[in-house]
């Protein structure tokens, strides 16, 4: 039996897009009609069922709760305010609150406003000033109750779907656009982080604490070669810490909001520029167990990143870890594991806030639809129930005893 430090907080995921259902003012929502992919639709119908899943969340033991608040419902038109959504927004937070759980707020996860969409999205030159002044409209109504704000969940996942591979709107493939998007969200964060921070001392409250959720991979080579060997430094320069230290210098990082999943096994075909940033083994060579939708299970690589995170002398908070697997008993040994990894990194002086699953409920996963089941709770998309999964009550005991 291992034991976590005091005061660990222990929870679950979702974001709005994925669970509320009709965010009809979002880019998402004319793209999957355009590309005949599986819609959203109702999702989860968290929208009105959020209660419901908040009660599962408190009854698994869960003390922290990470959600995304909707751009698009906030400022369904430019410059114009739902004075009503940001009211539902308020009580999603009052639930969770008289739950006794602590929200983890994200500003924008993945989705866009169609106004915001039309004139460029974040290739916009005013995209920053566009997000700081809807951040500055959201944080003023919500800060009396929310300490762990997230601006911006993994940007670098987000360019590379929607700018590099072209998989997810605006469907660009330009690595121009991508660095063009990315140094605006950059600034979209600095500007962010700035106003929080500024609305909080002008009410006389306690500093929040402010970061991104950032999406790392393990990249480990796949052969014992120059080539392959330094294909994964630089991805892990590139993909894993540039932003972080970039942050850093810009002073705007309280902590390292970490998300985790899986290994990059890196198999360089030929030496080339989309080669190094890009080959991974194909060959099956030292297999591993993987999840439904095929990525790795390798439960050392968050040992690996939150030992070498350590350099940062930050607190890492991790804000995602997670499995999409319909068997639940691979989903528990995944927890389990990662957990034991995590324990044994805090053993060796990192400094961790706490563990937030991937996801409280299935949801709808992107481009991939409703297959892939991530949720400690069930959900039938004909019915709407929800049903705890044993992987989800085995967590739960974690959760109550800080203890695995």
């Amino acid at each position: 039996m291992i034991e976590f430090p005091k005061n660990f907080l222990w929870g679950a995921a979702t974001s709005a897009y994925q669970v509320e259902g009709n965010n009809f003012n979002s880019d998402w929502w004319p793209w999957e009609k355009k590309t005949g992919l599986t819609e959203s639709g109702d999702a989860c119908r968290s929208y009105e069922l959020f209660r419901e899943d908040y009660d599962i969340a408190k009854a698994l033991g869960h003390n922290v709760h990470r959600l995304s608040v909707e751009w698009a419902r906030i400022e369904p038109e430019e410059g114009i305010f739902s004075e009503k959504e940001i009211q539902h927004y308020k009580d999603v937070i009052l639930a969770l609150k008289e739950r006794g759980i602590q929200p983890v707020v994200t500003l924008h996860h993945f989705t866009n406003p169609i106004w915001f969409f039309n004139i460029g999205g974040w290739e916009n030159p005013k995209a920053a000033e566009y997000f700081r002044r809807f951040s500055e409209k959201i944080v003023s109504a919500l800060k009396n109750d929310v300490h762990f704000w997230v601006t911006i969940n993994e940007p670098m996942v987000y360019l590379y779907f929607a700018y590099l591979s072209g998989n997810w709107p605006p469907q660009k493939k330009s690595l121009l656009a991508a660095n063009r998007a990315l140094g605006n969200i950059i600034e979209a964060h600095v500007y962010s982080y700035r106003v929080i921070n500024k609305i909080y001392k002008d009410n006389n409250l306690e500093k929040p604490l402010i970061s991104i959720a950032h999406n790392m991979q393990a990249f480990v080579a796949c052969r014992d070669n120059l080539k392959d060997k330094a294909a994964a430094f630089i991805r892990d320069k590139l993909f894993n810490r540039d932003i972080i230290k970039t942050l850093i210098s810009r002073r705007s990082l309280d902590y390292i909001g970490l998300n985790y999943y899986s290994r990059s096994l890196v198999e360089v075909k030929r030496w080339g520029i989309m080669n190094f940033l890009g080959d991974v083994c194909e060959s099956g060579h030292k297999s591993l167990k993987k999840n439904d939708m095929g990525w790795d299970i390798y439960p050392q690589g968050i040992y690996g990143l939150l030992t070498e995170l350590k350099v940062f002398k930050l607190p890492i908070f991790i804000l995602e870890n997670g499995i999409c697997a319909v068997d639940d008993n691979l989903k528990w040994e995944f927890i389990k594991e990662h957990l034991e990894y995590i324990h044994k990194a805090i053993g060796e002086g990192a400094n961790v806030l706490g563990y937030i699953y991937w996801s409280l409920l299935d949801n709808f996963e992107w481009d991939k639809g409703f297959w892939p089941r991530f949720g400690l709770v069930e959900v039938d998309y004909n019915t709407y129930q929800r049903r705890v999964r044993e992987s989800g009550k085995k967590f739960a005991e974690v959760c109550k005893t800080n203890r695995l």
